[in-house]
């Protein structure tokens, strides 16, 4: 993640900020406490897709949610006990990942990792689909797959990351 802040004087401060997956996030904090956020377009940094305006005490509520004090995912451990090691997750195909513009059956994940592809968030198509052996998988794409957790780490280090 990159995140570049900068004062704006007479109104507050601003961070940028350029998530691993390309996603733009500003987040203007005036001196008054209020909070904006503006989401831009992954594929265009410039097009403000939406903003939010937050006053000081519901940006500190917000602040705790994200930060895990109102709800602690549950550990990983938890989940596989309750599966008997079959864990389901889900990841964003990266830019420039290994994974992207390519098949499933391209890819061979089932026989390759022991990772089943259950369902594919399509960013381009805004909908989630039961992936056939002809669907291509995009950067920005999420996959939704099963496995055990070595098998998973393997499949997101090898196909799904851009390892930087």
């Amino acid at each position: 993640m990159n995140i570049r802040e900068s004062e704006l004087p007479g109104i507050g401060y601003k961070f940028e900020v350029i998530t691993k997956n390309e996603d733009k996030l500003v987040i203007v904090i005036h001196d008054d406490g209020r909070r904006e956020i503006y989401h831009f377009d992954s594929n265009d940094h410039e097009e403000v897709l939406s903003s939010v305006t937050f006053t000081d005490l519901e940006a500190r509520q917000i602040a705790g949610i994200l930060g895990g004090m109102i709800y602690k995912p549950k550990a990983l451990e938890t989940v596989e006990f309750a599966f008997n090691d079959l864990i389901i997750e889900w990841y964003q195909v990266e830019p420039n990942a290994p994974a992207s513009n390519k098949s499933v059956v391209e890819l061979d994940i089932r026989n390759k990792f022991g990772i089943n592809v259950i369902g594919i968030k399509k960013k381009s198509e805004n909908k989630t689909i039961i992936p056939g052996p002809d669907t291509v998988i995009g950067a920005g794409d999420t996959l939704i797959f099963s496995g055990e957790r070595s098998q998973i780490k393997e499949l997101i280090q090898n196909l799904l990351s851009n390892k930087g």
